[in-house]
């Protein structure tokens, strides 16, 4: 972090989520004189989150400033006036694709985030000259002729998302668009996260990552569950390299090219081979719980995404990053810290 001020200020909208505590967390590992605003109100996140990943990277508990609210209620030019912030981390959002509420999503992703709007985080962070990056996803891809002949997604394959997720992405991209035009210096970078796994998303609920679910299905004596016949794929990236990179994307380490990037490992991994590493991870042979196969519903499959892969080529040329956990190799070492921590929590209870 050498071009940020002494003691700088980073906000964190989400960081009570998956993503956003293992942010807060990273920035005070990386410079424990750092000042860490959140803003989440906690409505999916908590603050135990926090807690834990300043744990799991050994730094002092949080003793951050908290705004609990959502990103659309603040007025970012008061906020961003006050704090003066070294960057932005705009990873608060509803990020739960099964919510149909159209208008609830869009007021919610879209709030607070307009190249027009005064007061909006956006707008705000351009005009102060202030880093920001934020939260894009690979649901804004829907379903590219890319996935059918399984090669990998360029940044220019979106725009067709399946749902009303991908599509507040979208636009959030589209007000980034419109942002760059009118304001070109201003440094704002979307990253598009594709699947992300690993600890800390124990509170997700059913969109935890499938590696998760499989965990908790084994360990609960249950066998796990697949799509017959196993051989849909997901770019499956780890929490640590989403963290690395969404840190790398603000150019406070070196200069980037603001813009939009797929951030993923760039590797399809099939559901079977997803359970072969969670088994791997848990000790568990094949013969041991045997995967149950079941035909996916009709309603389902209409909208599937079947296989998703990062082109990550643009992200290697535009931030100068490249992923470094193995999916794979990742998924093994995740399995092992559930483990871990469910044999802690049986012994504790």
């Amino acid at each position: 972090m050498t071009a940020a001020p002494t003691n700088p200020c980073y906000i964190v909208t989400g960081g009570a989520g998956f993503v956003g505590s293992n942010l807060v967390a990273e920035l005070l590992r990386l410079d424990p004189a750092a000042r860490v605003v959140v803003v989440d109100p906690c409505t999916s996140g908590s603050f135990a989150n926090v807690i834990e990943a300043c744990e799991r990277r050994g730094v002092p508990p949080f003793r951050g400033e908290w705004i609990a609210q959502a990103a659309g209620e603040i007025d970012w030019r008061t906020l961003l006036g006050h704090h003066r912030p070294a960057a932005i981390f705009h990873v608060g959002a509803i990020t739960d694709t099964t919510v149909l509420d159209e208008r609830h999503m869009l007021a919610t992703n879209l709030g607070g985030f307009s190249a027009e709007k005064p007061g909006s985080l956006l707008l705000e962070s351009a005009l102060l000259g202030t880093r920001l990056v934020y939260a894009s996803s690979a649901a804004t891809y829907g379903s590219p002729p890319e996935m059918a002949t399984r090669t990998p997604f360029p940044v220019s394959a979106a725009g067709k998302p399946n749902n009303i997720y991908g599509f507040s992405k979208w636009l959030m991209e589209c007000e980034h668009a419109r942002l760059a035009a009118a304001h070109p210096a201003a440094h704002v970078v979307g990253l598009r996260y594709f699947n992300v796994f690993g600890p800390g998303e124990a509170r997700k609920g059913k969109m935890a990552s499938m590696a998760f679910q499989l965990v908790q299905q084994l360990l609960a004596g249950k066998y796990p569950r697949l799509f017959a016949d196993g051989s849909q794929a997901r770019d499956q990236v780890h929490v640590e390299d989403v963290v690395d990179c969404t840190i790398h994307a603000a150019g406070l380490r070196k200069p980037v090219k603001p813009g939009v990037y797929n951030l993923g490992s760039g590797k399809a991994t099939s559901f079977r081979e997803i359970v072969a590493a969670v088994r791997t991870g848990l000790g568990l042979d094949e013969t041991t719980l045997p995967t149950d196969y079941f035909e996916m519903p009709a309603s389902i499959r209409a909208f599937y995404q079947d296989w998703t892969c990062a082109d990550m080529s643009l992200t290697q040329s535009g931030l100068g990053w490249s992923p470094r956990v193995d999916p794979a190799d990742g998924i093994v070492t995740y399995a092992r810290h559930l483990r871990s921590r469910h044999a802690r929590l049986v012994t504790t209870t």
